[in-house]
């Protein structure tokens, strides 16, 4: 679980309803379910319009992907790929195949990918592009998906001020009854607070912490690639710890040194 996020969105709405409490306000009267109609039945509306309905209905599994925090895995990626470098030099590429059909299911498909082409002694360059080109189409995946929250996170915001000019516009009409004007107007702005609410502290938010999961993941299917090509143009394990070390960060770097050293 990703602390950082929870404490993020209870942050974000927590602390408008303790201001909101603290000036003597009832957030129980910020719950009108007209302003959530006009709301939440407008942003998923346009939702539906712009995205398909699997994009659409996968917006729970995504808040769960936000909320998840990615193992960081890339210094024991790179301590694999010296070993599995030091095994290939002293028994040869085909002594891998073990090793490939050990990769279990919660690991990166691109590892067990790139080393069975290794393994049937694909040329570099087109392994090379097969796997970049497997990095940019999951890329692009997952920028698709953020897409889904900021999209949200624009049409909120119009759908307050929507819902508020519909409830000025019902206040206009009975201006007869002056008693009635302060709650009216004041339920007519709720629609306006809860849009940009719901686009500042959750949507736009969230479509950034996607963007943040996929630079840890992109990094280490960048990782695979540079490990894969390494281990197939037979350079030494010192060298490919050297090389992957880049791509770890600065607090492993120092362990994965000293284990080259070794």
């Amino acid at each position: 679980m990703n602390i950082s996020t929870l404490i993020g969105l209870f942050m974000g709405v927590g602390c408008l309803m303790i201001a909101y409490i603290i000036e003597g306000g009832n957030p129980a009267n910020l719950l009108l379910p007209s302003p959530m109609i006009i709301i939440f039945g407008g942003t998923f509306g346009a939702l539906f319009l712009q995205f398909d309905m699997e994009d659409v209905l996968s917006i729970p599994k995504l808040v769960g992907l936000a909320l998840k925090n990615p193992p960081t895995k890339e210094k024991d990626l790179a301590l694999r790929f010296v070993a599995l470098a030091e095994k290939s030099r002293r028994d040869g590429l085909l002594s891998l195949e073990e090793d490939m059909q050990s990769i279990d299911a919660n690991e990166d498909p691109l590892l067990k990918k790139g080393l069975r082409y290794v393994i049937d002694g694909t040329d570099s360059e087109a392994l090379r592009e097969l796997l970049e080109n497997d990095v940019a189409i999951f890329e692009k995946h997952r920028k698709h998906q953020a897409e889904i929250f900021t999209a949200a996170g624009g049409y909120s915001p119009t759908m307050g001020i929507i819902g508020t000019v519909l409830g000025l516009t019902i206040v206009l009409n009975n201006l007869s009854e002056p008693d009635k004007l302060g709650g009216s107007i004041a339920v007519a702005f709720i629609a306006t607070l809860i849009g940009i609410l719901l686009a500042n502290s959750i949507c736009l938010p969230l479509g950034g912490k996607i963007k943040v999961v996929l630079a840890k993941e992109k990094n280490a299917k960048e990782m695979i690639i540079a490990g894969v090509l390494a281990i197939q143009q037979g350079e030494s394990p010192k060298l490919v710890g050297d090389k992957l070390a880049a791509f770890v960060s600065e607090k492993d770097r120092s362990a994965l040194e000293s284990f080259n050293e070794e």
